[in-house]
Parts: structure tokens; sequence; C-alpha cells
């Protein structure tokens, strides 16, 4: 398996789509404490009183980047396994993994960042175009066996 290139680009950039992920959560959870917004009644006692049991915009935007993620990156991770088991071009390959890594970053710094319209759009929009590239062929690949 390590010796499949196309494999190996995939692991590269699926990993870093991960801790993007886990850099996410850790900002909602700074987020969370910087603005006394807790999720449960017992983090909100512990931290000042259930007052502080409440939502916050800020604290919701976070989630929804970490959501969208979650909609967005499993199919990917999903997708471009499949896809490397096919044996597609090296370099065709690397450049799917690589926009649509790339896609994402922006768009979750769009989102977080609050940058302006249609940022954010065109950043989902570019990262999903390897991934309905991924799909059309591993259906291509399989619609003969099926």
């Amino acid at each position: 398996m390590m010796e499949n290139k196309v494999f190996l680009s995939f692991t590269f950039y699926s990993t870093i789509l991960i801790l993007k992920m886990y850099v996410v959560a850790i900002i909602t959870g700074q987020v969370r404490l910087r603005k006394k917004a807790f999720a449960n009644p017992e983090d909100a006692l512990r931290n000042g009183g259930l007052q502080f049991y409440r939502q916050d915009p800020d604290v919701e935007r976070c989630r929804r980047a970490h959501r969208n993620d979650m909609e967005n990156i499993f199919p990917f991770l999903f997708l471009g396994a499949i896809y490397s088991l096919l044996d597609p071009s090296p370099t065709v390959a690397r450049i799917h993994f690589l926009i649509f890594c790339v896609g994402r970053i922006v768009h979750t710094i769009a989102y977080l960042l609050q940058l302006r319209a249609p940022t954010r759009s065109v950043a989902y929009g570019v990262a999903q175009l390897p991934c309905f590239s991924m799909a059309l062929q591993i259906l291509l690949a399989t619609t003969p066996h099926w």
C-alpha cells in the first residue's frame, strides 16, 4: 500500500484535513471559554454558574464550520480512498486532493473570519469539483461490474 503514490498523496492531504478539523474543534472550545457559553449545565456550573449554560453566535459559527467539515471531509475520505484504488495518474490524483484540501482550508478561514461573500461559497464549490470527478470515475469504473 505504501508503494501506491496515489494513496500516499491521499493519506497526506487527508491527514492535513483531519488536523484542520481538530484545530476547528479546539477553536470552538476556546471561543466557548472566552464567551462563557457552555453546552452542558455541568460545564457552566464549573465555569461560573448556570447563567452560562447558553448559546452564543460566535460559538455557533464555529460549530457550523465544524459540522460543514464533517459533511464534506468524511465523503472525501471515502471517495479518495476508493479513487486511489483505481490506479489513476499520480499527478492528476494529487491535483484532485490538493484542490479539495485548499478549498476546505479557505472555506474554514472564510467561515471563522466571516470573510465577505462569496468567498466561502466559491471555496465550497471549488472543493466539490474533485469530489464529483472522483465519484464519477468510481461509478464509471464500477458500473460494468454491477
